[in-house]
C-alpha cells in the first residue's frame, strides 16, 4: 500500500506542477455555431435555388403568353385581312371602269401589282 500511496502523490505532485492542458475539442458552442452556419448556408442556397427556378418558370410563362398573344394579333390581323380582301372584291366587282370613279382608280391601281392589292390600300384609307 506505501508504494501505491507514494505513486499517487507523485502523480499528485507532478499534476500541481504542470499548468492544465486546454483540451483539444473546440467549445460545444463554436462546434454549434459551426455547425449551425454551414446548415443556414446551404439552407440559404436553397433557398436562392428555388427562387431562380421560380423565376426561370415565371419568364417562360411570360413569354409564352408573349408569344400566344403575338400569334393572336397575328390571327386576327389576317383575319381582317381575309375579311378587308372579300369587301374589295365585291367593291371591285361592283365598279363601272367607265364611271369617273373606275377611270381614276385605273390609273390609282397602275402602281400596285394587282387590280385587288390597289382596291385594299384604297378600302384602307378611305375606312377610317
Amino acid at each position: 500500500m506505501d508504494e501505491i500511496d507514494r505513486l499517487l502523490s507523485q502523480l499528485k505532485a507532478e499534476n500541481e506542477k504542470q499548468p492544465a492542458k486546454p483540451s483539444p475539442q473546440p467549445p460545444v458552442e463554436s462546434f454549434s455555431t459551426a455547425k449551425s452556419s454551414g446548415a443556414i448556408d446551404r439552407i440559404l442556397e436553397q433557398v436562392k435555388s428555388d427562387r431562380d427556378r421560380q423565376d426561370r418558370e415565371q419568364e417562360e410563362i411570360r413569354q409564352a403568353q408573349l408569344k400566344a398573344e403575338q400569334l393572336k394579333q397575328q390571327q386576327l390581323q389576317q383575319e381582317k385581312r381575309e375579311e378587308l380582301k372579300k369587301t374589295a372584291q365585291v367593291w371591285l366587282e361592283k365598279l363601272d371602269p367607265f364611271s369617273p370613279e373606275g377611270l381614276w382608280f385605273e390609273r390609282f391601281a397602275e402602281k400596285y401589282e394587282s387590280k385587288l392589292a390597289a382596291a385594299i390600300d384604297y378600302l384602307l384609307e378611305n375606312s377610317g
